[in-house]
């Protein structure tokens, strides 16, 4: 027997279902009873409505990427006002009784808004720190014009929001404090993989190519920080003298031109290969076979206050990390990375270079990051609170449905859109 309670998720930032974080929620949903639609943008060959898993999907056509404010404001103007006719339309056809958006944009607080007009519930679920992140990616040392709007619409968000969903306690504490709510309305769903995220067989070609191997994967924006992690291999081949490794980069993003224009200024394309966009399991196998993993994202406005899904899935892989010293990358790794300065790229280097030299802690580290992520990190420890967020925060307690056998199976969907 199917619930009554209908919950509409809408994401714009990523197709469905590759955006991994919202295909996990709606599973989980769906497995508590709820119905579950979704409305996204569409990638590449995909139909414009399908069922997936037992949810209903419903896309539009992806708007151009942002560049400069002007293109950011058509960019999420036109996917905010597709995304409201799409919800009206499944508001008629199938009814809605919760919005549930992910940002960014912030701006979908008008879709929540105009529907609780009607009584409909809205769930802001908070996955960037939009002012942040304007911030760090275009380099402003101080709050101006765009910054103060950005807050604008992020206090919109949180006005309008019956339950925030934050994805770490920073975040959390920025619903308190910025946003103003109240601590039974804020739960922190934070962004783990899922304990069958393990270690496959590595490559032994790969694994042939140097004598330590190094990983990074994600996507590649200015705020990233594989700069840093380039101009650090820079540092270890010239001033530490280390010309046994290759460090393997796997992912893209709009920043990839410069940083292979930057391996060729700093002169050090023997050391490494990046791969480019690759399936899930090219993706695990390469990072099962390298010694250790780097999380270079530099101190910023938005990194010391974000989890980054690598550092979680370099972790569940068993594999020790190096990272600058960031208030949420320390709390997820804790023992089972090594920190440098903020922002120093000669100690980032030296510290992968110690890891190098150190096989018994490199597999202490690798232990440790495993155990916390099957005690304590995993997805599965994130979905209890997820159905709290609807239960206690919204007063929903749907009837309990049976879990898919093909959530497995879509969990391996190729990353190749979400990198």
């Amino acid at each position: 027997m199917l619930s009554s309670v209908k919950v509409l998720l809408l994401v714009e930032n990523n197709a469905y279902p590759f955006d991994v974080r919202v295909r996990r929620e709606a599973h989980a949903l769906r497995d508590a009873g709820y119905q579950v639609t979704v409305v996204s943008p569409r990638s590449v060959a995909q139909p414009w409505n399908e069922q997936i898993d037992g949810i209903s999907v419903y896309r539009f056509p992806a708007p151009l990427g942002g560049v400069g404010l002007l293109g950011y404001a058509f960019e999420f103007g036109y996917a905010t006002l597709v995304m409201l006719l799409l919800t009206a339309w499944v508001a008629v056809r199938k009814g809605v009784d919760v919005i549930h958006v992910a940002n960014p944009p912030d701006t979908l607080f008008v879709i929540g808004a105009l529907f609780k007009l009607f009584g409909k519930q809205f769930v802001f679920d908070h996955h960037d720190l939009a002012p942040e992140t304007y911030l760090s990616r275009f380099n402003k040392p101080s709050p101006n014009l765009v910054y103060k709007t950005l807050r604008v619409l992020e206090r919109c968000s949180y006005a309008v929001a019956d339950v925030v969903i934050a994805t770490n306690e920073s975040y959390k504490q920025m619903a308190l404090t910025r946003g103003n709510k109240t601590s039974d309305k804020v739960f922190v769903v934070r962004n783990g993989p899922p304990l069958s995220f393990q270690p496959v067989e590595p490559d032994p070609d790969l694994a042939k190519r140097a004598n330590y191997l190094v990983g990074y994967i994600g996507t590649m924006g200015p705020q990233d920080g594989v700069d840093y992690w380039l101009r650090a291999i820079r540092e270890m081949v010239f001033t530490l003298e280390r010309r046994d490794f290759l460090a393997i980069i796997i992912g893209s993003g709009d920043a990839l031109t410069s940083l292979q224009a930057l391996v060729k200024e700093l002169q050090i394309e023997p050391y490494v290969w990046f791969t480019g966009r690759i399936s899930d399991l090219e993706a695990r196998t390469y990072l099962s076979t390298v010694n250790l993993c780097v999380h270079p994202d530099p101190l910023n406005p938005l990194n010391d206050k974000s989890t980054m899904n690598k550092m979680m899935e370099y972790m569940a892989l068993g594999k020790p990390v190096v990272s600058f010293d960031l208030v949420e990358a320390r709390f997820s790794a804790q023992e089972a990375a090594v920190y440098a300065r903020p922002n120093d790229e000669l100690e980032f280097g030296e510290r992968v270079s110690w890891l190098f030299d150190n096989p018994d802690e490199c597999k202490k580290m690798g232990d440790i990051g495993q155990e916390r992520v099957s005690s304590a990190l995993a997805w599965e420890y994130s979905v209890p609170e997820l159905l709290r967020a609807y239960s206690d925060g919204l007063g929903l307690r749907p009837l309990h449905c049976h879990s898919h056998p093909e959530d497995e199976k879509s969990e391996l969907i190729g990353k190749k859109l979400e990198l």
